[in-house]
């Protein structure tokens, strides 16, 4: 039989590796925390450039960022682990289109995926002043947890607006929507509508009111709006 005061050096010895990465993950995380804090204060707003947008967050202190992401994996699950991991494209573009999004804790570096963090840029932009730092985090901490989106009307940046200034507004949805305006709401495009449903009249051969109707009211409506 094996002696039992060697079983228990044993267990020792292997329990002590443990605690030895134990510490340095702890270590590692504390030296990132204390980072962010030299780096950010408590109440920040930071942004992070990406391909297409620019995503927003509020900075909590400890190295963690409250931000607002679409993500469809609180429809089909409870489990607060596997939510809690980062959100992959899938999940974000699948967010998107069925407008559900969560306010979430991430630290920064999840956050900011590599790319450069600005900070407090829109204290230039926006009218309002910013609210003090203890109150936007409070704010921001708050709103934790699922939430309803929209891409023009809820989404991250009208999230952090709020906490900061206290107001809901996307400077990068007016962006889009003035950009759209441009596009769609043209002399250009009222001519060749107008040209398509005259062309369409003319194949179909109907001049009926019906038809009529919508071929001359949405060009004018397009043209008077350019």
């Amino acid at each position: 039989m094996f002696p039992l005061h060697l079983l228990s050096l044993l267990f020792i010895a292997a329990q002590k590796p443990q605690g030895k990465e134990r510490g340095r993950a702890g270590e590692r995380r504390s030296e990132k925390e204390s980072e962010g804090d030299l780096l950010f204060q408590r109440g920040d707003l930071l942004e992070v450039p990406r391909t297409l947008f620019t995503h927003f967050g509020i900075y909590l202190g400890g190295g963690r960022v409250a931000h607002l992401i679409p993500d469809i994996l609180p429809m089909f699950s409870k489990d607060q682990w596997k939510i809690g991991q980062m959100v992959t494209n899938g999940r974000l573009i699948l967010g998107v289109l069925v407008k559900c999004a969560s306010v979430r804790v991430d630290s920064v570096e999840d956050f900011a995926y590599g790319s450069q963090i600005l900070v407090n840029r829109m204290d230039q932009v926006c009218s309002r002043p910013p609210l003090q730092g203890e109150e936007v985090a409070r704010r921001a901490e708050e709103l934790r947890g699922s939430v309803r989106y929209s891409l023009l009307w809820y989404n991250c940046e009208h999230y952090v607006m709020y906490c900061r200034y206290g107001t809901l507004v996307s400077f990068q949805t007016f962006q889009f929507c003035k950009t759209v305006r441009k596009v769609l709401l043209s002399r250009r495009v009222a001519k060749v509508t107008a040209l398509v449903g005259a062309s369409l009249l003319l194949y179909f051969r109907t001049v009926s009111a019906c038809a009529l109707l919508p071929t001359i009211t949405l060009p004018f409506i397009i043209w008077m709006a350019s």
